[in-house]
């Protein structure tokens, strides 16, 4: 071998491996192959977002989780002898494990064990960029963590380690290590309430304009479309939560000046002490006048992922607003034939495509909102004339009742923004 052969082989044996893991969920009786296939492919792609490689996905028809280890004994053993042949890092969870739960599961499989809400916190975690979305998102993970604190994890800072001593001076620094998040947790709360204090002040500046804000499922575009109106250059990837900062920025458009924000997305069983901690950044949504709610019409899920959004606003008290929803990446589907153009199409074709009736599901929606639907592609730039054209009618409804004396051709100087020069 030589010698540049052998510096490269160094290299290839130092550098970092892609941590690998399998995972795990229970399908219910009233839960069908789809969308127990469409809650996986989730679960896989929150693990791709934090840089995990799904290797195995292992499933158990169970009515209830057990309560010592989730999983029955027959599937914790095979999932155990999967892990340990294989070399697999870590095991993941679709719902969210009780403390003796992953206590249990970390003594029996010795890998690192998360559940739904812990990937979705270190997914956090990874992406905030502010001062307030980090402190929130670090808030919250450790009030997640405290009670879940084991042996393999005395040491927040090397959970990605790994396991960690048994025994007695374990135990020892499993309590030194909860006083000393409990401390974190009063200063991170102490931190925040100033941090929120400011957003107040800052929120309180913004009266007398009309507030609009993005909302929907993850990874929907809604980053993609704040940039197409705004002509910014926020972080738009297809990975769940690119965006976990909120975003704010003026528009003018038809001399309305409007303010919009992009927010965090939504997902199913987002956990709790997430929504707890992101209090001031989803009052960027409670204070909105307008929510454009976004979503991913090519996903074959979309109308489950509307309910859970729907679900969430009801939730954090901002489920009573006008929506105006947008039905995004239009390209990625078919609109319905009509019936002498599906006498042109082969059987095969009409098979294999995915069409769906957007008649349908406009005149669906605006008997349900009483606003009507719009239909486009952020991304391509299909049909942004008529997302803008509706937003622009949606926003002088809201600017009329702050102004009721405004006239739609009166022109007030407030400047161009840089969608119309």
């Amino acid at each position: 071998m030589s010698k540049f052969s052998r510096k490269l082989q160094k290299l290839h044996d130092t550098a970092p491996k892609q941590e690998t893991a399998v995972l795990v969920t229970l399908i219910r009786q009233q839960q069908s192959d789809q969308e127990i296939d469409e809650h996986l492919e989730e679960l896989a792609f929150l693990a791709e977002t934090l840089g995990v490689k799904t290797v195995y996905r292992f499933t158990q028809r169970m009515e209830k989780p057990d309560i010592r280890t989730f999983v029955g004994k027959g599937k914790l053993e095979e999932i155990q002898a999967y892990v340990e042949h294989f070399g697999v890092d870590m095991v993941i969870f679709d719902d969210d494990l009780s403390p003796s739960q992953m206590r249990n599961l970390e003594n029996e499989i010795k890998v690192k064990i998360y559940d739904r809400s812990l990937l979705i916190l270190d997914i956090f975690l990874q992406r905030a960029q502010t001062a307030q979305a980090k402190t929130q998102v670090e808030l919250a993970r450790y009030q997640y963590l405290l009670p879940r604190l084991t042996r393999m994890w005395t040491h927040l800072e090397r959970q990605r380690g790994g396991t960690g001593t048994r025994g007695g001076a374990g135990e020892k620094e499993i309590e030194t290590d909860k006083r000393d998040i409990r401390n974190k947790i009063s200063l991170l709360k102490e931190k925040l309430s100033e941090i929120e204090k400011q957003g107040i002040t800052q929120r309180k500046a913004r009266k007398g304009i009309v507030r609009v804000a993005l909302v929907g499922y993850t990874n929907v575009g809604k980053s993609t479309l704040m940039n197409l109106i705004t002509k910014t250059d926020i972080l738009a990837e297809n990975k769940l939560f690119a965006t976990v900062d909120s975003t704010v920025r003026k528009v003018v458009l038809d001399h309305i000046p409007f303010l919009l924000s992009d927010t965090v997305g939504f997902i199913r069983k987002l956990p709790t002490h997430l929504i707890e901690s992101f209090k001031s950044t989803l009052d960027e949504i409670r204070e909105a006048d307008l929510l454009v709610h976004v979503v991913d019409i090519s996903h074959h899920a979309f109308e489950d992922h509307i309910a859970v959004v729907t679900q969430t606003l009801n939730e954090i008290k901002a489920g009573d607003k006008p929506v105006l929803l947008v039905f995004n990446k239009i390209d990625l589907v078919q609109q319905m034939p009509t019936e002498e153009e599906s006498m042109h199409i082969s059987e095969h074709e009409l098979q294999e495509t995915r069409y769906l009736d957007f008649k349908a599901l406009a005149d669906a929606y605006e008997k349900k909102n009483g606003i009507k639907p719009v239909f486009m592609a952020a991304a391509s730039g299909e049909n942004v004339e008529g997302f803008r054209e509706a937003l622009i009618a949606e926003v002088k409804k809201q600017h009329r009742k702050i102004y009721p004396h405004y006239l739609e051709d009166e022109v007030v100087d407030w400047g161009k923004s840089e969608l119309e020069q």
